[in-house]
């Protein structure tokens, strides 16, 4: 049997990082203390599995942005515009290592992943990332759940803009070509087709499946309704748009 997207994200999430990269992460829990409800590394350390000579790409989840902070300012920009993004470097093993790091609530971070109209979470997070450190098993369960719900809203989202017949590699270099041109970014859009998506075992499996058609894609839907009903409401929702090709990953 071929594991599920939540098979596939528990998998990537619990990969190990680098030791420079669990130093970082260990210093913004001690920079946010009990405020700190998560804290993810994405970004090309991440995908390279290498921080030397990168900026290490990483995430905190605070459960408030007025006691994360401890200051009114940044708390209300945070909350207003968020992420808030920062700077953070430290010694380790002899050299200097430097991360950029952005605050977002865990309440907005499942919000942006799931119904912003703009990538900036959904993009980023339906890539493979770590979950460095989770305040508790319901903190865990809640990041996980809006990683799914990245990967479900970046295949909806870009289901418009594709053919009547696609495959993996359009679904989702297609997709991350589209996001970066809605943003200012470093790295160049033609890398996206290095990137292994979150929702599959590899690259080579995704691009070795049939083709598929959008309206095979949207045909779950009303099963997805009804369970919606029956109770798992966000569950369901979420994987909406994945649930047509979420078997085949």
């Amino acid at each position: 049997m071929t594991p599920s997207l939540d098979d596939a994200i528990e998998r990537h999430v619990a990969a190990r990082a680098p030791d420079a990269v669990v130093v970082l992460g260990n210093l913004l829990r001690e920079r946010f203390g009990s405020h700190a409800q998560a804290v993810l590394f994405y970004g090309s350390c991440r995908r390279a599995h290498d921080d030397t000579g990168g900026i290490v790409d990483l995430y905190v989840l605070v459960d408030g942005y007025r006691a994360a902070y401890g200051a009114l300012l940044p708390a209300l920009a945070n909350w207003i515009l968020a992420p808030n993004v920062y700077y953070l470097e430290t010694p380790f093993a002899g050299r200097t290592v430097r991360a950029k790091y952005a605050v977002v609530s865990l309440d907005q971070f499942e919000r942006g992943t799931a119904r912003w109209f703009h990538p900036y979470l959904w993009g980023r997070f339906a890539q493979p990332c770590g979950l460095l450190f989770a305040a508790n098993d319901t903190v865990r369960r809640r990041v996980l759940g809006a990683l799914g719900s990245a990967v479900a809203t970046f295949a909806a989202r870009t289901l418009p803009r594709l053919p009547a017949e696609f495959d993996a590699a359009t679904l989702w270099t297609g997709g991350l070509l589209l996001t970066y041109g809605a943003e200012l970014r470093a790295e160049r859009p033609t890398r996206s087709a290095r990137w292994l998506p979150m929702g599959c075992l590899s690259w080579r499996r995704w691009r070795a499946r049939s083709r598929w058609s959008k309206a095979g894609l949207q045909r779950p839907r009303d099963a997805i309704a009804t369970q919606a009903r029956e109770g798992n409401g966000r569950r369901a929702r979420a994987a909406g748009p994945c649930a047509g090709y979420r078997a085949r990953c």
